[in-house]
């Protein structure tokens, strides 16, 4: 039995990878220390996966994101690979490639745009180079399938041409690395675990038949069950990684119709996307259950990418114990595989024992009156007192907002002297009042200046924020939050998710000071920023020992305590943000009713406002054409969308959907430093207002502005601003 490991993340201990990249693109780092710093990293990683597993992949490590560079080894994009502007440019130039969520993870990657007359080729095999670098490790790829799939412009129907003509191009680099002397090959298909049409599955088997008589591959699919497995046992593949966590149904279909002896069953049997840790005794089970149910070769594995954990556990020294004690992160999962093993092999050690034996109690954790509040809610608790268009009367007439109302996201840029404050109040430099005093005049200032560039609807910047959910998170009853439990986000962008750990409560109000504050300086409105219970959920990690609709409902509760609060603080409109509310969504449609059913019930209890108050929610780099109706489900006034850097064709989804509500689709991108013109936020306006009543439009960028500086934030919103002005003569009264 051997242990084999996979996804490790790739930012470092000591985010190495952030450093070095924003480095470079800020000028202070050379192109050289550059690559020598990823090297060295990239040999951190890989001795890691040394010391506990006995086998691992090599060049997983990217510069940005792994669709990008596997777009650019089939000449989708035929750049010179060591061309490091270029490649940025496509990841976050001013025509960078669209971004939307990976799966129903946090993790965005870079869509690539496909034709039917796209033509692959080898333009880079960087598996090949990454292998003959190395001493040690079965070389990586992202498979043909997933590749096509997550890719746009293509119809379903198209798909299967696409993979026959995409399969050569693969079978020439695994015939490439057979040559180097590979033992074999990984290749990632997480899209197997999709819905997957009967005509891809038949495309799938005559790929995969022809590839795997090339070199031996061991192929990964994760974050559900595959519904063909009996297709994937019929092909020749040497191996066939499968989540057993979050694909319960693979687990059952084994334990049920056995596993083929001629391959072998690499058991994602340790969570790679939740940090409680692994019940050994519980998962040597399991496996012993599937080794009797089959003659084959059983690795044991991760069940998902260790990207979806930090690093390590070690530094987080101010956790409460008992929680310290009963989580694992990425370096702490290696360490599960090789106790499993040792479980399995030689039976019960010291170690085995200690790994699951705490210490301390966690009957803190639990709160009888969360409890309670949540078992008492009645089906009106979820409901808005008037309906849509009764409110939408009442807001317009408080509101006085002109035709193509401008606003922005929610957050304005965090310089280093906003965090470097920030850091200075936490440690004890500063005292809170001095704190206080310097958040006010930031807002004070970001008031004046929103009033100056002429925004109809205005926001306090979210200057004491870290993040859109940690913020909350340290402010709730039954959310722990790490030091150094970074993830990547995209690109070098990283966030820390919180752990629910327990029953979640507002012991007081969380953002009502700083709202209050800003509105008493404009006559114009100011929204109250809350994250939504969704989010908040998606963007953690939560408990298992309660269904997670119940987490979401607690949640909720706190957050309308919230909503209440504000209202009697004199805001009129507050914008509950939802952007993993698509994201959460299972892989599988047929699991849709049941999720989107509690989320949208959850958002609805944490939004039960008065019906003079409007309710605005954002999302962003999301697929919205399949799920407009569940985004009606949630009864918001007014939603906020991604557009501009898909160059308004999200605006596309609703052309045939009567989405009655008022929408936002943003009008520029965020997530690049280039400046949008004038003309080209007029397009994507214009773009718009063919689909929806101009009555309905509003004006905003694609997301906060945090991660931006002053000097591309400034003009863009002048742009912004001009461009509803200039539509606004168009087409106003």
């Amino acid at each position: 039995m051997q242990t084999y490991a996979y996804g490790y993340p790739r930012l470092g201990e000591n985010r190495e990878f952030k450093k070095l990249i924003e480095g470079y693109w800020q000028g202070k780092v050379s192109e050289a220390v550059l690559q020598q710093g990823i090297e060295a990293l990239e040999q951190s990683r890989l001795m890691t996966y040394s010391q506990f597993v006995d086998a691992y992949p090599v060049g997983e490590l990217t510069l940005y994101d792994h669709m990008l560079d596997t777009a650019i080894m089939l000449g989708v994009y035929p750049m010179d690979p060591t061309d490091l502007n270029a490649y940025f440019e496509l990841a976050r130039g001013a025509d960078a490639l669209p971004m939307t969520k990976w799966f129903n993870t946090n993790y965005h990657y870079l869509v690539s745009r496909l034709s039917p007359e796209t033509k692959f080729r080898v333009h880079w095999n960087k598996p090949l180079q990454a292998y003959s670098q190395k001493s040690s490790g079965y070389p990586y790829l992202i498979g043909p399938y997933t590749f096509l799939r997550l890719s746009r412009g293509l119809e379903p129907e198209q798909l299967p041409t696409m993979l026959e003509k995409l399969t050569p191009i693969y079978a020439e680099i695994l015939q490439s690395l057979k040559d180097a002397g590979a033992p074999y090959v990984h290749i990632d298909e997480p899209a197997f675990a999709l819905d997957v049409s009967d005509a891809d599955v038949q495309a799938i088997r005559t790929a995969y038949h022809t590839l795997g008589q090339v070199a031996p591959i061991l192929l990964f699919t994760y974050y559900d069950s595959v519904e063909f497995l009996p297709t994937l046992y019929d092909l020749p593949l040497a191996g066939i990684g499968l989540d057993l966590i979050h694909g319960k149904r693979n687990y059952d279909h084994i334990a049920q119709h056995g596993f083929p002896s001629d391959k072998i069953l690499i058991a994602g049997i340790v969570d790679g996307r939740n940090v409680w840790k692994t019940d050994l005794a519980t998962a040597a089970k399991r496996i012993r259950n599937l080794q009797a149910q089959s003659g084959a070769t059983i690795w044991l594995s991760n069940a998902a990418p260790l990207a979806h954990l930090p690093v390590t556990i070690a530094p987080e020294t101010k956790l409460d114990p008992a929680l310290r004690e009963r989580i694992a992160f990425a370096k702490e999962r290696l360490h599960e595989l090789r106790l499993l093993k040792t479980l399995l092999t030689e039976g019960e050690t010291d170690a085995t024992r200690a790994w699951n034996a705490y210490q301390h109690p966690a009957d803190h954790w639990y709160s009888q009156a969360v409890q309670q509040r949540v078992a008492a809610l009645q089906p009106q608790d979820f409901e808005r007192e008037l309906p849509y268009a009764e409110r939408d009367a009442l807001q317009r007439a408080r509101l006085k907002l002109p035709l193509f109302p401008t606003t922005t996201i929610g957050s304005f840029p965090q310089t280093p002297e906003v965090r470097q404050m920030r850091q200075a109040y936490r440690t004890g430099k500063i005292t809170s009042q001095e704190y206080e005093t310097y958040i006010q005049n930031q807002i004070r200032e970001l008031i004046k200046f929103q009033e100056e560039q002429g925004l109809d609807v205005l926001v306090h910047g979210e200057f004491e924020r870290t993040d859109m959910v940690e913020f909350f998170a340290e402010k709730m009853e039954g959310i722990a939050f790490t030091q150094h439990g970074w993830l990547l986000s995209y690109g070098t962008r990283v966030y820390r998710p919180p752990i629910i750990y327990g029953d979640v409560a507002r012991t007081e109000p969380m953002t009502v000071k700083e709202t209050a504050f800003a509105q008493s300086l404009t006559q114009k409105p100011v929204k109250g920023m809350l994250t939504g219970p969704v989010t908040i959920i998606a963007w953690s990690y939560v408990r298992e020992d309660i269904p997670v609709e119940q987490v979401a409902y607690q949640i909720a509760l706190a957050l309308n305590d919230e909503v209440r609060d504000l209202e009697n603080a004199g805001i009129a409109i507050v914008q509950i943000d939802e952007p993993a509310y698509r994201e959460k969504a299972p892989l599988k449609r047929a699991d849709w009713d049941a999720y989107f059913r509690w989320a949208a019930q959850a958002f609805k209890l944490a939004a039960r406002a008065k019906p003079e108050t409007q309710i605005h929610t954002h999302m962003c780099y999301s697929d919205f054409n399949t799920v407009l109706r569940f985004i009606d489900w949630m009864d918001a006034d007014v939603i906020t969308i991604e557009a501009a850097r898909a160059k308004g064709e999200v605006i596309s989804a609703f052309e045939h959907y009567n989405y009655a509500r008022q929408i936002g689709p943003g009008v520029f991108d965020v997530h690049t430093p280039a400046v949008p013109s004038v003309e080209s936020i007029e397009t994507v306006m214009e773009r718009a207002v063919r689909v929806f009543p101009k009555q309905q439009f509003w004006v905003n960028p694609d997301c906060g502005l945090k991660t931006r500086k002053w000097e591309e934030v400034v003009p863009a919103l002048q742009n912004m601003v001009q461009a509803a002005r200039n539509l606004r003569a168009k087409y106003g009264a």
